[in-house]
């Protein structure tokens, strides 16, 4: 059997959005100084009158997009995600939420994808807090194909978006002919018996799972929730009313996610059940990717477990 090809979806970012910047010159990137890492250095080279780089000072950042924005410019300020969230928040709530300006905070190393860098660059609570913020649209891939189109997407889009991108290669699941649209669901199999929903690398955790659970008789949806907000209520509403078993997957805290977000649905509908697997409400560590997953039960054999239970 062949390798599954692997690819971070940082990588995605960093190829469309040289791509974008050629086909519209009122596309900007604003750096935060970590071009390399964020995958901005191709777009440095080819389009540098594009391009500003306000250091390591990411408020700032948010302060320049905003500024940019209202003289027509679509910006992308580019960091991690720790502190694109964080660091930037009270900023992006004044000066880019409040006044819905068309600025774009796009992020590498979402998740505990940064691995041996540490808790203090793993972003567990981002999409959390983005998500509480009016006018916010929150995004994150499940891969280097789907980056690539919701980049895209995100550029034709009007308003405030969070664009969340893993720092390690992961498996691509997508063909080109794949589509995807900014706040609705992409349906990656059909199951009857047990939901999985999931959003950026953890799809592939959940598409190996439901390959498992069908070996046990067991069938399984599969849903790549890449947008969290403005969740697919439809997509969840379905799932609750047809299926009445969910299991959420993600690379975030538990609490304030993709999984409260669903919650939330099925507590207004009143009916169903949803399990949560994600980052347990606690900070990771300095260890590699897939063992601070695992210490979290983020694991394809966790979801299996739950999922016949259920």
């Amino acid at each position: 059997m062949s390798e599954v090809m692997k690819k971070a979806t940082r990588d995605g970012f960093g190829e469309a959005i040289v791509e974008l910047g050629k086909e519209n010159k009122n596309i900007l990137v604003v750096d935060c100084d970590i071009g390399k890492s964020c995958k901005t250095t191709q777009f440095i080279k080819e389009l540098p009158e594009q391009h500003v780089n306000v250091g390591i000072a990411e408020q700032n950042g948010a302060g320049v997009a905003a500024g940019l924005a209202t003289c027509g410019k679509i910006p992308f300020v580019v960091t991690y995600a720790a502190f694109g969230s964080m660091r930037m928040c009270e900023m992006i709530r004044q000066e880019i939420c409040y006044p819905n300006l068309n600025v774009k905070i796009a992020c590498s190393h979402g998740g505990v994808t940064p691995a041996n860098d540490g808790a203090s660059h793993q972003a567990i609570e981002d999409m959390g807090i983005m998500r509480t913020l009016p006018n916010m649209t929150v995004v994150m891939p499940a891969d280097y194909v789907s980056a690539k189109k919701l980049v895209k997407a995100a550029a034709a889009y009007v308003g405030p978006m969070f664009l969340r991108f893993t720092r390690d290669a992961i498996p691509v699941i997508y063909d080109d002919s794949a589509e995807f649209e900014i706040g609705k669901a992409h349906l990656v199999r059909d199951g009857k018996d047990v939901a999985i929903i999931a959003n950026g690398d953890t799809v592939r955790l959940a598409i190996d799972a439901a390959k498992e659970l069908e070996a046990k008789g067991v069938s399984a949806r599969v849903v790549d929730m890449h947008t969290i907000k403005p969740l697919d209520v439809a997509c969840v509403t379905d799932c609750l009313e047809n299926i009445g078993k969910i299991i959420t997957v993600e690379d975030h805290n538990i609490m304030n996610g993709l999984g409260s977000a669903v919650c939330e649905v099925a507590a207004e509908l009143g009916k169903g059940k949803v399990k949560r697997v994600g980052i347990q409400d606690q900070f990771g560590e300095s260890a590699p990717y897939d063992r601070l997953l695992a210490k979290n039960g983020v694991t394809v054999e966790d979801i299996v477990k739950i999922a016949q239970e259920l």
